[in-house]
C-alpha cells in the first residue's frame, strides 16, 4: 500500500496549485501525507483487525483532525455526527474519497469477487452512490489485476466493460483539457467518475513507478487524490523503488508506520 502513500504525498503540494509538466521534484518542501493517506491506513486497519469500517474511518479522522488539504465538508460533518450522535449512516456521495482510500483491498483477497465486495463495504459506509461505490470497485480490481500479473490491456479492458469507464483519452491529451473542473471545465474533477478514469489512465500511459505517478500529478485537478490512486495501482504492477519508499517512509508517524509495517507483513507481495 506504500504506493498509495507515495502518490499522495507527492500531490500533496500541487493539490491547489496544479503543475501541467511531468518534470517537477517529487518531495519538494512542505509536502505531506493528506486525508488520502490517513483513511488509506484506516482501511488498512479495519482489513488487518475486522469490524465495520466506518468507525474505523471516524477514528482515524479524529485521530488526525486537520491533515494538510483538509477533508472534505461532506465527512467532516459525518466524522461529528457519528462521534457525538453515534449516527454512521452514509451520505449518498460519489466523492472520490472512496477510490483513494481503497487501497489496501486490492491486496488483502485472493478472489474478484472479495475484493470487490470489500471494496463496496470499504465505500458504502459513507459514499453509498452508485458511483462512490463503482470508484472504489474500479480502483481495488486494477490493483488485484496488476498484482495477478494481468496487462495493461487487460486492466483497461477489464474496467471499460464492467464500470463503463472511458479510458480513451490518454494522458498527454488530458494534460491541456483537465482541472478541478473536469475536462475543458464541464465537469467535477472531485467526484469519482470524473476523476477515478484519469488516474487510471495515468497508471496505463506510465513506463515505471515513477512515471505513473508522475502522469497523474501533471493532469492537474485532485492532484494528491489522482496520485494516491495512481500509485496504488502502479505500485501492484511495478513495485515501488526504495529510495521513493524510504522518503514517503520518513514523512510518516510511528503508528502509521507500524500499520504500514503490519499490512505489508501480512498483505504484501512475497
Amino acid at each position: 500500500m506504500i504506493g498509495s502513500i507515495i502518490g499522495d504525498i507527492v500531490g500533496s503540494t500541487f493539490e491547489f496549485v496544479n503543475i501541467k509538466t511531468k518534470e517537477f521534484p517529487l518531495f519538494p518542501k512542505g509536502s505531506e501525507f493528506t486525508d488520502d493517506s490517513i483513511l488509506s491506513f484506516a482501511t488498512a486497519d479495519w482489513l488487518l483487525h475486522g469490524g465495520n469500517a466506518a468507525t474505523y474511518y471516524c477514528g482515524y479522522a479524529m485521530r488526525y483532525p486537520n491533515p494538510m488539504g483538509g477533508y472534505g465538508s461532506s465527512f467532516k460533518g459525518w466524522v461529528v455526527r457519528a462521534s457525538r450522535q453515534g449516527d454512521f449512516s452514509p451520505y449518498n456521495s460519489c466523492g472520490n474519497g472512496s477510490a483513494m482510500r481503497v487501497g489496501p483491498v486490492g491486496w488483502a483477497f485472493e478472489a474478484e469477487a472479495e475484493v470487490l465486495d470489500a471494496a463496496r463495504l470499504s465505500a458504502a459506509c459513507t459514499h453509498n452512490h452508485p458511483e462512490g461505490i463503482k470508484g472504489a470497485q474500479a480502483t481495488a480490481l486494477c490493483i488485484f489485476m496488476a498484482r495477478k500479473g494481468a496487462s495493461k490491456a487487460e486492466i483497461q479492458e477489464a474496467v471499460e466493460k464492467r464500470f463503463n469507464y472511458d479510458l480513451s483519452m490518454t494522458t498527454d491529451e488530458l494534460r491541456p483539457r483537465y482541472s478541478w473542473q473536469g475536462i475543458d471545465g464541464k465537469g467535477n474533477g472531485g467526484i469519482c467518475q470524473e476523476s477515478v478514469p484519469q488516474a487510471i489512465r495515468a497508471f496505463i500511459d506510465g513506463n515505471d513507478f515513477e512515471d505513473c505517478v508522475r502522469n497523474a500529478i501533471s493532469i492537474g485537478g485532485d492532484s494528491d487524490t489522482i496520485g494516491c490512486i495512481t500509485g496504488s495501482i502502479a505500485e501492484a504492477f511495478y513495485g515501488v523503488p526504495d529510495d521513493l519508499r524510504n522518503q514517503a517512509q520518513a514523512i510518516l508517524t510511528p503508528d502509521l508506520l507500524t500499520v504500514l509495517t503490519d499490512f505489508e507483513a501480512k498483505y504484501g507481495k512475497k
